[in-house]
């Protein structure tokens, strides 16, 4: 693990100096703030071996279905009564994934050195949750800590297996827009400015070509005597949208847009819905408070403005209202998820009642999703041939011409 040098300031006010070991400069500097010190500076420690690799365990990534097998694999051995700590031991030797076992080693000296597991994970945000934290929090604190990572894990597993059927779904109409792009870019780079001069040379050079044919031929020359222009520009566009969407200005209008496109909207609402209600149940179930379960439930939804839905929600709820009236009230939540929550308010089973609201919008998803293929297909098939009637028709619109003339 990197070792860094630091500088800070006690709360006596003394300065001190000395060195600790973690995963980055970040988790370093949260590391002496919880030991009750003001970082003044962090910085590697001179030959520190991984200090100098750029691409160490901690800049791999940790997939979902890795935490997943973590997360039940605990849960099942401390439902079995064996020690967390040697649990987390057993499963730090089993784990496959280098970046994850790393993190599995430093949370398990964290908690042999006497902290919770949940302020353990907190120092590993990168890979673990706020949501993760703060159910492990309520969990540990109420004494049903397998019974809560259980519910982590299924949690997980639904969020997978959303994302894994869109990527199904969305795999065909990807790879058909890819090919009938290549095909048309092909047609104009390639085939078309060789059919133009064969036309030119036939019709002469003072004959009136159809305009659709004009207009084809000065997009082909274009794209032929202009490719950097266009290589360029595309580069120049993607790279400032991508830097757009990072601000919290760019994420809200691409979330906005969403929230407007036709069928896009439709999966967008309802898989907002069901990761709200699943995760909100869960974090309510552990004993986490409503307004804490509301924040942090509005971070997991996926949409920015969703979330600020529900964190103007929790507002209300702060003033002595129910959760019910503002989801009621809300543009974007279906009413029915305010009349179930409402009901759940009024039988004292919130969690129950939220759970099943998720599972119906889940399988709301699974139909949507599955239904997605079959109309986008017929699109892209559309766009294809459109592109490639264009071209035939400014092809053979001249030849028609000129076989009349003669």
């Amino acid at each position: 693990m990197p070792t860094f040098n630091y500088t800070a300031i006690d709360k006596t006010g003394k300065r001190v100096a000395g060195t600790t070991e973690a995963a980055s400069a970040a988790v370093a500097t949260a590391n002496l703030k919880l030991r009750e010190l003001r970082p003044v500076e962090v910085k590697p420690a001179n030959g520190s071996l991984m200090s100098k690799i750029p691409f160490g365990p901690g800049k791999q990534k940790v997939k979902s279905k890795d935490l997943v097998v973590f997360t039940r694999q605990l849960a099942t051995m401390i439902n079995a009564g064996v020690p967390l700590v040697r649990s987390l031991a057993t499963l730090q030797a089993q784990t496959e994934n280098p970046n994850l076992k790393h993190h599995i080693v430093d949370v398990t000296k964290e908690v042999e050195g006497g902290a919770t597991f949940a302020d353990a994970l907190e120092k590993h945000s990168a890979v673990f949750s706020p949501i993760y934290i703060n159910m492990v929090r309520a969990g540990e604190a109420g004494g049903i800590l397998d019974e809560i990572l259980k519910k982590l894990a299924t949690q997980q597993e639904k969020d997978e297996k959303i994302k894994g059927k869109f990527k199904s779904a969305m795999t065909y109409p990807v790879i058909l827009l890819s090919i009938t792009t290549l095909v048309f870019l092909a047609l104009m780079v390639i085939v078309m400015p060789k059919i133009g001069k064969i036309i030119q040379d036939l019709a002469g050079p003072e004959a009136q070509l159809p305009p659709l044919t004009q207009v084809m031929l000065g997009i082909s020359g274009f794209m032929v005597s202009r490719w950097y222009v266009l290589v360029g520009g595309g580069f120049i566009i993607a790279f400032f949208l991508a830097r757009s969407l990072r601000t919290p200005a760019g994420r809200r209008k691409r979330d906005q847009l969403l929230l407007k496109l036709p069928v896009v909207k439709t999966i967008v609402i309802k898989v907002a819905v069901a990761r709200f209600a699943r995760i909100f149940a869960s974090l309510m179930s552990a004993g986490v408070a409503v307004i804490d379960s509301i924040e942090v439930t509005a971070k997991a939804v996926g949409n920015s403005v969703i979330e600020e839905e529900l964190k103007s929600a929790s507002k209300t709820v702060a003033n002595g209202k129910q959760l019910s009236i503002p989801i009621t009230e809300s543009k974007v939540f279906p009413p029915i998820v305010g009349q179930m929550l409402s009901v759940g308010e009024e039988t004292g089973k919130t969690d129950e009642i939220l759970v099943k609201v998720a599972e119906f919008y889940e399988e709301e998803v699974d139909a949507v999703v599955d239904s997605l293929s079959s109309i986008l297909e017929p699109i892209m098939i559309v766009v294809m041939g459109t592109m490639v009637g264009l071209i035939a028709a400014s092809v053979i619109g001249p030849i028609s011409n000129l076989s009349n003339q003669i």
